[in-house]
């Protein structure tokens, strides 16, 4: 299924993301920050916050003469017999920080073999996910997550989609009409937030952002009760923020 040829915030991050990764994994020994910018190209202040963040998810290290070497996340997501442990490892870390940060339940979600999956999610006694009264795979056409990937998605896959899940009336402001949806879908700015604004269940609110690398179709969610709409945007914004180092380590 194509996807529809627009830019992704949180990929162009992962692409700079992984050549600085490369330039420091080729220096055992440790490599300078201006090492790094020749060798990448990248503008000063972009690789100072690439660096940054790279340091915090634990990808490099920075020694004490101030050159960067790779960090343990790097060594263990690149290890192939632990691999996936690592990987669910570190992104329950990083969604349990982001839950933290936005006070809200966080999921990473993938369309995989034409059906709309939920692989991780981080929530708390304060911060409960959403209660799955009917099925997400079936009500993508209601839910932030399920939107968010059917926009990634070209007119023939949303079809194909519609075909085997139809779009059921969940609350009153559940959309079912097909033509409104894909309007809906296709006026989606790439750059913001999907949402949910009661139209899965009454008195849930959600936003989701996508996180796709080539053919690989995914979203980073949030949810929340009504009562706490009000800090819905500001999640979604911190959602755009993390975006990159979730879809980073699914990457690597």
């Amino acid at each position: 299924m194509a996807l529809q040829p627009e830019p992704n915030a949180p990929l162009h991050a992962v692409r700079n993301a992984l050549r600085v990764l490369d330039t420091v994994s080729r220096h055992p020994d440790g490599v300078t920050d201006s090492q790094i910018a020749r060798a990448t190209s990248l503008p000063t202040p972009s690789m100072a916050q690439m660096l940054a963040m790279l340091r915090s998810e634990g990808y490099v290290q920075q020694l004490s003469d101030g050159a960067y070497v790779t960090g343990s996340s790097l060594t263990e997501l690149g290890s192939g017999a632990s691999h996936d442990d690592s990987l669910r490892t570190k992104l329950q870390e990083t969604l349990a920080d982001i839950r933290d940060s936005v006070g809200a339940a966080v999921y990473v979600s993938r369309y995989i073999d034409g059906e709309v999956r939920i692989l991780h999610y981080a929530d708390g006694p304060g911060t409960p996910k959403v209660n799955e009264w009917a099925e997400f795979r079936r009500t993508a056409h209601a839910n932030a997550v399920g939107k968010c990937l059917l926009a990634q998605l070209d007119h023939d896959g949303r079809k194909d989609h519609l075909s085997r899940h139809k779009t059921a009336r969940l609350t009153s402001r559940t959309i079912t009409n097909e033509r409104v949806l894909f309007h809906r879908l296709d006026s989606q700015p790439p750059t913001v937030p999907v949402l949910d604004l009661q139209e899965y269940a009454v008195g849930t609110v959600c936003a989701a952002v996508p996180i796709t690398a080539g053919s690989a179709v995914g979203c980073l969610a949030v949810s929340m009760p009504l009562e706490k709409a009000h800090r819905l945007r500001k999640a979604a914004e911190t959602l755009n923020r993390r975006a990159a180092p979730v879809l980073l380590a699914l990457t690597i």
